[in-house]
């Protein structure tokens, strides 16, 4: 699948075909040979777990010695095509637990995100490297959760990565670079986009097992953080980078729209955000299984010109002081092998500057601000947001440690 052709239901349809989590090694890397290969493990082996696993099998660099997911039929399946032996593939809620007790470097962390806080603080207790996908979590007091466990990490001389795309395209980056260098000159209007086609809603049964399979958890907005902030993050995550802050307050509306919804998200959403420097940030969301094409886009006018960075399709800036365009080519998995990539590098040469967390802490915090405000139909701040420090509560029972 190439990014160019690449539209919402591709990218529903490859995020439910893709998916894992990997840990590496619990010993330390930095200072052995270069070409010395980093052991991690991978928890959470879904659509895009099994994606990265198949990386990591490739990636001369890596070596993965334990999988973990909660059904044992998929830690099973993934072991075997992953060549991990038997007694290093976890099941269960503790599943993760197991796995890191049994020594790795680094984990790859991709399980439904409601998972991740816990699974986090454990791996730095553990001291292993941390790989991550996005969102890092569903509500603010688990994602500053996240947030004071990477801190912890950074002060262990561990990596910690979050792994979002569009920062990392070279189409993107580049326009983001001329945006910082005036090209557009003052700018006071983002505006992005999250388009889906919807995710799987199947009715609720007893427990949320059956809501851990095939994306079905992302519409729920305690399992998933729901639309806004699991699918459309991306596009926040963008206005953020070219706004180059955190908002300090959003106001806005949503809406379910269907009568027959079994999730608690909202199908569309329209969300102004302010940042301290007077910069407007407006975002809109619509996630219906409609004939819409999907979009994961960030655009952002200024005194000059404007430009329009993409998940996919044609980036641009267009100014009276220059002009540059791309093609975003294949971002959902050449993001995620920069990222591995990245990671990589960063344990073999000891760099923990782990510049992402600070830009995905921001990112999943002004995404569940919108949702939130939205579902209040007004006003909210970030420092309201932080203070009122709401969590959305996970029933696990009937699930098996």
């Amino acid at each position: 699948m190439t990014v160019s052709s690449i539209n919402r239901r591709d990218f529903v349809k490859s995020s439910a075909v893709l998916g894992s989590t990997f840990i590496l090694p619990h010993a330390t890397v930095k200072g052995s040979q270069a070409n010395s290969r980093i052991t991690v493990g991978v928890i959470g082996l879904g659509g895009r777990g099994s994606l990265i696993a198949g990386f990591l099998k490739e990636h001369p660099g890596y070596e993965i010695t334990a999988v973990a997911d909660y059904f044992p039929e998929v830690s099973d399946d993934a072991g075997e095509s992953l060549g991990v032996e038997p007694k290093r593939r976890y099941s269960g809620l503790l599943g993760y637990q197991r796995l890191i007790a049994g020594k790795v470097d680094a984990v790859f962390l991709e399980t439904p995100p409601y998972a991740f806080p816990d699974h986090v603080e454990y791996a730095v207790q553990h001291g292993c490297h941390v790989y991550m996908a996005k969102p890092i979590a569903c509500d603010a007091p688990d994602t500053l959760r996240v947030q004071a466990n990477a801190e912890k990490a950074k002060v262990q001389g561990k990596v910690f990565l979050i792994d979002y795309q569009m920062r990392t395209d070279p189409v993107n980056i580049e326009i983001v670079k001329r945006i910082r260098k005036g090209q557009i000159g003052d700018f006071g209007l983002v505006h992005s986009i999250g388009f889906g086609n919807g995710f799987l809603d199947p009715p609720h049964e007893a427990g949320i097992a059956s809501r851990l399979r095939n994306l079905a958890w992302v519409p729920d907005d305690a399992l998933g953080g729901g639309n806004l902030v699991n699918y459309d993050i991306h596009a926040v995550d963008a206005g953020l980078w070219i706004a180059d802050g955190r908002p300090t307050s959003a106001m806005g509306s949503s809406r379910m729209v269907v009568n027959n919804s079994n999730s608690d998200s909202h199908r569309v959403s329209s969300v102004t955000f302010q940042f301290e420097n007077g910069v407007i940030m407006n975002h809109i969301s619509e996630h219906f299984r409609n004939v819409n094409d999907g979009a994961l886009d960030a655009y952002v006018y200024g005194t000059e010109g404007y430009a329009e960075t993409k998940y996919w399709g044609k980036a641009l800036l267009r100014s009276n002081l220059g002009s540059h365009t791309g093609e975003v080519e294949n971002l959902y998995n050449n993001g995620i092998l920069r990222n591995i990539d990245t990671f990589h590098k960063s344990i073999v040469e000891g760099d923990v500057s782990n510049p992402t967390v600070q830009s995905g802490v921001n990112s999943n915090l002004a995404a569940i601000l919108a949702r939130e405000t939205a579902k209040q139909n007004g006003l909210m701040t970030m420092e309201q947001l932080i203070e009122e420090n709401v969590a959305l509560p996970v029933d696990y029972s009937g699930l098996v440690e």
